[in-house]
């Protein structure tokens, strides 16, 4: 039986998509819910899946733009993997040790000795550290090599490195000097996101202002409890929730800097819903939390792990992306010092946080050596004034240096306490 795999929808705004690499080779066996291919849309890159076993026949080159369902490969079921032979009795095996006449002959006169086919008890005794594709275990059998004969010690052999022994490509040398360089299709992603940022610097009236945290009361309350903490919410206590929580409650007190433009009108959401922008061999995505004001440190922890580990594993969802208010990126985790952090349409905001370094600051009239981070927040100037951009990102800084007041809504505690 004939089984069409089509390409499934990313989302409902998307029609056509690239293929992105394909994980098999044409003729190659697979099994039922395998990962066969890896399909790249302007947002998402997500993997299509073996509807059951057999033999695989691809229809769509790597980086063909195809359409929604559209076949893009056919499994024939009728062609199944072929059950191995149960290894020798021991007994049988000690037998074999005693070589024949034929194999003495052999041995007496290198002229006339050839590789040995593959046998099935070799098969089955060497490939549990190097996997061979079925087709290229036929190769192999047909041109009598053995597993020396292509490459000792790979993980994968496919028909491509047959083929190269077969004939006769000889082994790469090293180079003293190269000017060599490499040439590669960007993805849908990247192409998408390149041409995200361009817009971005050419429709809107972007600008960058800064200030610094003192990170010390932070980093000893995540000292202080980051174990109770993760024994009790299965997540390690990060920077990133901390920072979450402080701008979520500094974008309720100034709801500006949580808007966006839609044609003539500002529009301003009565929730937070927060992007977190993730690095992944595909690009950049940004996972989005829904409503972060209602949520706790623990809840964000969370959800940032749940969503990080979808898009860095390319199992994200369009809908899981979509429809951010505001966003946080980290380029502190890379060593970065200071930035300024680009848009992310149709947000008017984003902060950028920075690595962590022991600064000499006054404190009191006295020079202290405390851990300091540089905070950016990049705005688009026709929908947020400076006094609302300045004092959100100050609003942060306080929430930072005193987590405890984020316990108030942002209110200081002693003020709180005293009424005032």
């Amino acid at each position: 039986m004939i089984i069409e795999i089509k390409i499934p929808s990313p989302g409902e705004s998307i029609s056509e998509v690239e293929i992105g690499n394909w994980l098999v080779e044409d003729g190659d066996l697979v099994e039922k819910d395998q990962e066969i291919a890896e399909v790249e849309s302007d947002k998402a890159t997500l993997p299509l899946i073996a509807a059951d076993s057999g033999k695989i026949s691809i229809k769509a080159k790597t980086g063909d733009m195809i359409k929604v369902g559209t076949v893009a490969c056919t499994i024939d079921t009728s062609v199944q993997f072929k059950k191995t032979k149960a290894p020798e009795k021991e007994s049988d095996s000690v037998k074999t040790n005693i070589p024949t006449d034929t194999e003495t002959k052999k041995e007496n006169n290198p002229t006339t000795q050839i590789a040995e086919p593959i046998s099935k008890t070799q098969t089955s005794a060497e490939t549990h550290q190097v996997k061979i594709t079925p087709l290229a275990k036929n190769l192999m059998e047909e041109n009598h090599l053995s597993l020396d004969d292509i490459l000792n010690g790979l993980r994968k052999i496919t028909s491509k490195e047959v083929r190269q022994v077969l004939i006769g490509v000889p082994p790469v040398t090293q180079k003293e000097i190269s000017r060599e360089s490499t040439r590669e299709r960007m993805s849908s992603l990247r192409r998408k996101l390149a041409s995200r940022l361009v817009s971005v610097k050419n429709e809107t009236a972007m600008l960058t202002t800064f200030n610094e945290i003192d990170m010390s009361n932070v980093i000893e309350l995540r000292k202080k409890y980051q174990d109770n903490f993760k024994a009790k919410h299965g997540v390690k206590l990060g920077y990133m929730s901390f920072f979450t929580k402080a701008a979520t409650i500094a974008l309720q007190s100034f709801p500006k800097v949580n808007s966006r433009i839609e044609g003539e009108e500002i529009i301003t959401p009565g929730y937070v819903d927060i992007g977190i922008a993730v690095q992944s061999d595909k690009g950049l995505m940004v996972p989005v939390l829904r409503n972060t004001e209602t949520k706790s440190l623990a809840d964000i922890e969370k959800n940032i792990l749940e969503l990080a580990n979808k898009a860095r594993s390319n199992k994200i969802s369009i809908q899981e992306m979509t429809g951010g208010t505001f966003t946080i990126t980290n380029g502190g985790i890379f060593g970065s010092m200071l930035s300024t952090p680009i848009l992310n349409p149709p947000q008017s905001a984003i902060l950028g946080m920075h690595n962590i370094v022991d600064r000499p600051v006054a404190i009191n009239g006295k020079v202290e050596i405390r851990p300091i981070m540089y905070l950016a927040l990049s705005y688009d100037h026709r929908v947020i004034d400076g006094r609302e951009s300045v004092s959100f990102l100050v609003k942060v800084k306080e929430l930072i240096e005193n987590p405890e007041n984020m316990l108030l809504g942002g209110s200081d505690m002693d003020r709180t306490l005293l009424e005032i």
